[in-house]
Order: C-alpha cells, then structure tokens, then sequence
C-alpha cells in the first residue's frame, strides 16, 4: 500500500467516528450494568453510590469522550502513535483507579474492585473501538 492510500485508509468520516464512539459508550455503560450487578450480587452494599447506574453511566460517558479526545490528539501528532498510546492508556487507566482506593471504607472490597474492574472494561472496549474507528498509523 502506498503512504498516500495507507493515510487515505487510516481516515474515518466524523459520523463513523462519532458513531463508535457511541458504541464505546453503550456496551461499556451495559458491561458496566453487568459488573454492578454482580459486585452487589457478591456482597458491595446496595447503597454504595458508585455502582448506581446515575454515577457510573456519566462517568462512562465522560471516560470514553476523553479518551477519544486524546487518542485523536496523539494519533495526530505524535510521530509514534502506536507506543505512545500503549503507555498512555495504561497510565491513564492505573491514575483513574487512584480515588476508588480512597472509598473502601463505604464500598467494602467488593464495592471497589467492581469499580477497578469497570475501569478496566471500559478501557478495553473503548480502545478496541478507537482502532477501527481511529486507526493508528500514517494519519498525517
């Protein structure tokens, strides 16, 4: 493939971005759903806030448009998208998971590693729609 066809193809139109960003959004928000249901099924207190759908949803939402954000910006102007998104997103995720620590004192153990766990979903399902969506390679 030519660089010309490689960075015509590396290029997605705003709606398919927008659209899988979408994506990203819904089945984390859905994962997450599932994750909260069995972290109180396995013992986190039903009043731990955290794992209601009204703060993790904005949360998810809120997660996936930064990480959009960022993963364009670097994709755009980094010269090695590729290494610096695996360890921009690895840190990324590791300094998110800071405050959970901070609640088990109203979340239990359980409460707060479904949260560590929600973490992590998201991020993995947002990263595997960003490539299809946003792929990394010769953008410029």
């Amino acid at each position: 493939m030519s660089p010309a066809s490689e960075t015509l193809a590396s290029r997605r139109g705003p709606l398919v971005v927008a659209g899988g960003v979408f994506v990203a959004f819904l089945v984390s928000s859905l994962a997450n759903a599932l994750i909260a249901v069995l972290a109180h099924a396995l013992g986190a207190p039903e009043d731990f806030d955290p794992l209601e759908p009204s703060s993790y949803v904005f949360l998810t939402a809120l997660g996936v448009l930064a990480g959009a954000g960022g993963w364009a910006v670097v994709r755009r102007f980094s010269p090695d998208p590729e290494r610096l998104l695996r360890r921009l997103v690895a840190s990324v995720v590791v300094v998110s998971c800071v405050p959970d620590f901070f609640l088990f004192g109203e979340g239990e153990v359980t409460g707060v590693v479904g949260l560590l766990a929600m973490h992590v979903v998201v991020a993995v399902i947002a990263v595997q729609v960003y490539r299809r969506v946003m792929p990394v390679g010769s953008v410029r």
